[in-house]
């Protein structure tokens, strides 16, 4: 696998961020120079041509996909709901192959019919990463700041070495890891090699008050990183993270109302002054880069 640091190409963006037809979203994204993207089963199974068309509208637009989202309440279900849970993910796995997607993300369940046994999540883990093995797929698992039992990337780790599966790994989102006031000092208890996967955004706030406020500002008003009263953490993270060898794909998660009343082109200009601040002024002033940037239009 290619080894990259700190360049623009590292970083995409996530449909969910975006208002509109996939087509239209990917083209923009395109245009403001993203090279890869994280798809929404939204915009999928919702094109108005099929899921066949709208594979090829992601395959047309020459964008690399960072994965597939989102699997939500999976684990720790038993009898009939673990049966349809484990049909709906078929399902999901079948679409993120078709799409050439190389994982799934996997979020925490706040369902309070799930079991808080850890052996029991970790159980249904395993199983969902050995369905995604025939078809080239990996799992990254992120513990949603109000899931039931996992609700930090601490917790969802340690269920992740209990699962102890190959293609089973952690996806870390700083929203969470920033409205639960995770210490970052915890990341030198991962290993690197197993986070398939870092979404960023920052909000308005200092703090979120209650979990309400918490899904709420998750939901609907998220910031691009560098936007928000966040930005030292955020470069903070990614500087820890470089320096312990993650190089993988980082991906903009940035669900915000006020940018889906904006036009695409100005949303995501917003995310390419966020990537350039991330890749050219954070990582290259923290991580020594070979060669040049690939900061380009």
């Amino acid at each position: 696998m290619t080894q990259r640091t700190g360049y623009f190409d590292d970083f995409g963006m996530d449909t969910i961020t975006l208002a509109g037809e996939l087509s239209a979203k990917l083209a923009a994204m395109r245009e403001a120079g993203f090279s890869q993207v994280m798809l929404k089963a939204n915009d999928i199974v919702g094109h108005p041509g099929g899921v066949a068309a709208a594979v090829q509208v992601v395959r047309a637009s020459g964008l690399r996909v960072t994965g597939f989202q989102v699997l939500r309440d999976f684990e720790g279900l038993s009898g009939h709901l673990h049966d349809y849970k484990v049909d709906i993910a078929k399902g999901m796995l079948e679409m993120a192959h078709a799409l050439g997607a190389p994982l799934l993300l996997c979020c925490s369940s706040t369902s309070q019919h799930a079991s808080s046994d850890p052996e029991a999540i970790a159980r249904d883990l395993r199983k969902l990463a050995m369905l995604a093995v025939p078809l080239g797929i990996r799992i990254a698992y992120e513990g949603l700041s109000w899931g039931r039992t996992i609700n930090e990337f601490t917790t969802a780790w340690e269920v992740v070495q209990r699962a102890d599966a190959p293609n089973l790994g952690l996806g870390f989102d700083s929203y969470h890891a920033l409205a639960t006031k995770t210490a970052l000092d915890d990341l030198e208890l991962v290993d690197p090699a197993k986070i398939f996967l870092v979404q960023l955004a920052d909000f308005m706030w200092q703090e979120t008050r209650t979990v309400e406020e918490r899904i709420s500002t998750a939901r609907t008003f998220r910031v691009f990183p560098g936007e928000g009263v966040h930005s030292a953490q955020v470069a903070e993270l990614v500087t820890r993270l470089a320096a312990m060898g993650y190089r993988g794909d980082y991906s903009f998660e940035v669900f915000n109302d006020d940018y889906q009343q904006l036009p695409l082109p100005r949303v995501c200009a917003r995310g390419r002054r966020s990537a350039e601040w991330l890749g050219e002024q954070v990582l290259r002033r923290a991580v020594p880069l070979p060669g040049r940037m690939r900061l380009r239009r």
